[in-house]
């Protein structure tokens, strides 16, 4: 368990701070991921329009919920 929560952020910061973006790296990462996606079925899916309302409701609900703050 986390005691200190403060000092674990301002430690990551610290660290994401010094690390350097590796561009090539993360395009890498990034079309493994799609091989995968499309390797699994998951990607692209049959019905461009599936799961659309469910990701509506979600934003719904979170642009209420910030709206209020």
């Amino acid at each position: 368990m986390i005691k200190n929560g403060e000092a674990v952020r301002s430690m990551e910061k610290a660290i994401l701070r010094k690390e350097k973006a590796d561009l090539s790296k993360n395009i890498r990462i990034l079309q493994a991921l799609y091989k995968e996606a499309v390797f699994l079925g998951a990607f692209p899916p049959q019905d461009r329009l599936s799961g659309l309302d469910i990701d509506i409701k979600i934003a719904r609900a979170i642009n209420s919920v910030s709206k209020t703050s």
